[in-house]
């Protein structure tokens, strides 16, 4: 049976967002060799969307309180591309780690299944 989820951020400049995830999110981790971090995520759900690209996926980071969480990103180093937007599943913003890799984050108003 299936026994958990790996998720998978390309990027061009791995060790400064793999700096992000251990130093910005606290997130915990272990080294899988030679640095390769691997990180527990925060608790997760995952929602199947229609679309005709077939080969798509997403991930992005969810908040309870988005403004305070930007604060405090921005706080650390972490910059945004554009303003919080209502989306009515709840308000998303472009996040912007080192490579120009970008992540979704966002406050859900919808039900949660964390």
């Amino acid at each position: 049976m299936i026994s958990g989820v790996h998720g998978l951020v390309y990027t061009s400049e791995p060790d400064a967002v793999r700096a992000v995830f251990r130093d910005v999110f606290g997130w915990k981790h272990v080294d899988a060799g030679d640095g390769w971090l691997i990180f527990a995520l925060p608790p997760a759900e995952l929602g199947v969307h229609p679309d005709e690209r077939s080969n798509r996926r997403s991930i992005s980071l969810m908040c309870d309180d988005l403004e305070a969480t930007m604060a405090e990103l921005r706080a650390k180093g972490i910059e945004f591309r554009g303003e919080p937007r209502d989306e009515g599943f709840g308000i998303t913003v472009t996040m912007v780690l080192p490579g120009e890799t970008e992540l979704t984050l966002y406050e859900p108003r919808h039900p949660t299944a964390i």
